[in-house]
């Protein structure tokens, strides 16, 4: 209870990693946009409402924000609302302005998937950013001193709207962070050993369960 915990996203297994990894206390999720990959799973903080007694703060844009009332009317229903319906407290985030959770300072990172506004996260040498296709000069500089990335990359074969692996090789050199870890990869990715095998040091290719240690 005495640590911080923040989760990026609540994809259509956020329950299942929460189990996994005994996760009993959230105190704040980050949302990075409105793909039904990334947010789908937003039910499953009800639990955490239960055990904790408090509303699941959420921090999130204004546009995604929008998507999850619509997406989720039942979650912000002012009038009746069910009464084990998730409980969840919203607040608005941009590119713009980093913000506080508790111990920790986090500045947002705008990239771009496609058309639509992405935000990747820095907490001290620490960057996370998903379904990034480019990068604003202005956003990349967000990025200088970075010890430890975490980026997307699709597969092998170029793609609309995702970084491949060799966008993504390209990116973590301009960045040049002690330790790259890729994010996001489809099945047409290989597998594990055999991607791993063909990458350059100080990039690793993750996988689920993988927990790396930092310090913040």
């Amino acid at each position: 209870m005495g640590e911080t915990q923040l989760v990026v996203d609540t994809g259509p297994d956020f329950r299942q990693q929460m189990l996994a990894n005994d996760i009993q206390w959230v105190d704040a999720i980050l949302m990075t946009h409105e793909h039904n990959d990334h947010i789908v799973g937003l039910d499953d903080v009800r639990p955490f409402n239960f055990m904790n007694h408090q509303d699941m703060p959420v921090y999130a844009s204004e546009q995604v924000q929008q998507q999850l009332k619509e997406r989720f009317s039942y979650v912000f229903e002012t009038i009746n609302k069910y009464p084990g319906a998730p409980m969840i407290r919203l607040h608005t985030i941009s590119k713009d302005a980093p913000f506080g959770i508790k111990n920790f300072t986090i500045q947002p990172i705008e990239v771009r998937h496609g058309k639509l506004p992405v935000l990747g996260f820095r907490i001290g040498d620490f960057a996370y950013i998903t379904d990034m296709k480019t990068i604003a000069p202005e956003e990349f500089a967000k990025l200088e001193g970075v010890e430890y990335l975490v980026i997307n990359a699709l597969h092998h074969k170029e793609h609309r709207t995702h970084m491949n692996v060799e966008q993504a090789l390209a990116f973590a050199r301009r960045v040049g962070a002690t330790a790259t870890y890729l994010t996001h990869a489809s099945h047409r990715m290989g597998l594990h050993a055999e991607v791993q095998a063909q990458l350059p040091s100080r990039v690793f290719q993750a996988y689920d369960g993988l927990s790396v240690q930092v310090s913040l």
